[in-house]
C-alpha cells in the first residue's frame, strides 16, 4: 500500500530512505536546506523542497501533517534536530522517527515524544560484528537488549527434517519466522516444511537462546 513519507536531512543516512523509500514506489517529499542536496534528490522523491524544517511556518506551508511519517535525518546539527521533531510533535505527525547521533541527543528526542530513534553507525556495527563472528550468521537485527532477529543458514544437521521434527520453539525456545530458499521467501512457514541445506531460517528469540541453537542446533 502507497504511503507518504516525508524525509527531512537528505544526508547520507537520509538520502538513501528517501532514494529507497521512492524506488519501492512511496511519495517522499525530500526536505533540506541545501540547494544542491535537494536538486540531488529531486528525480528520487516525489518532491524536493528546499525549506527550514525548524520553522514551523515552512512545516505548515508544506502540509507535513498530511504524511504518514515523517523522518528526521538531520545531520550534525543536534540543536535542529530537536527543535524539528518537537515542532512535529506539537503538530500531531502520526509517527516520527529520529537519527540520533549519541546518547545525549537520543534521551532528548525520546522525551520529547520521537517515535522510533534510529542510531544507524551503532545498528550497523552490532550487525557486522555477529556476522564476523560467525559464519552462519546472514544477517542480525536487535530488537532489544535481550531480543533478535536471526538469518542463520541451515546445515546439513538440520537439512531434510521438517520443522515439526527439529521442534526448535520446545528445545530452544526460539520461532522461525521464514525461510528463504534462493529467491523465494516462504513466511510463516508450516510444521510440515522440509529444510533444505543452505536455507535461510529467520529466526526470533532470545539472545542467549539463538546462541545455543546457533552452537548446538546447527
Amino acid at each position: 500500500m502507497k504511503k507518504q513519507f516525508a524525509v527531512v536531512g537528505l544526508g547520507r543516512f537520509g538520502g538513501s530512505v528517501c532514494k529507497e523509500l521512492y524506488s519501492m514506489g512511496h511519495e517522499v517529499l525530500a526536505i533540506d536546506v541545501s540547494e544542491d542536496r535537494v536538486n540531488d534528490y529531486a528525480p528520487y522523491s516525489t518532491h524536493s523542497v528546499v525549506a527550514n524544517a525548524t520553522d514551523e511556518n515552512a512545516l505548515l506551508s508544506l502540509g507535513i501533517r498530511n504524511f504518514d511519517h515523517v523522518i528526521v535525518a538531520i545531520g550534525d546539527n543536534i540543536q535542529a534536530s530537536i527543535l524539528c521533531t518537537l515542532l512535529l510533535k506539537e503538530l500531531n505527525v502520526r509517527q516520527v522517527w529520529v537519527k540520533a547521533q549519541n546518547n545525549y541527543h537520543h534521551k532528548v528526542v525520546e522525551k520529547i515524544g520521537a517515535d522510533r530513534i534510529i542510531h544507524p553507525e551503532h545498528d550497523m556495527g552490532i550487525r557486522i560484528a555477529h556476522y564476523l563472528v560467525s559464519e552462519k550468521i546472514i544477517d542480525y537485527i536487535e530488537l532489544s537488549a535481550e531480543y533478535s532477529i536471526v538469518e542463520l543458514m541451515a546445515t546439513k544437521k538440520v537439512a531434510n527434517r521438517t520443522i515439526a521434527e527439529l521442534d526448535i520453539r520446545a528445545k530452544y525456545g526460539c520461532t522461525i519466522l521464514g525461510i528463504k530458499r534462493e529467491e523465494e521467501v516462504n513466511i510463516s512457514p508450516f510444521p510440515d516444511e522440509i529444510i533444505v541445506e543452505n536455507d535461510i531460517l529467520i529466526l526470533i528469540g532470545h539472545n542467549r537462546d539463538l546462541k545455543r541453537f546457533e552452537d548446538e542446533g546447527l
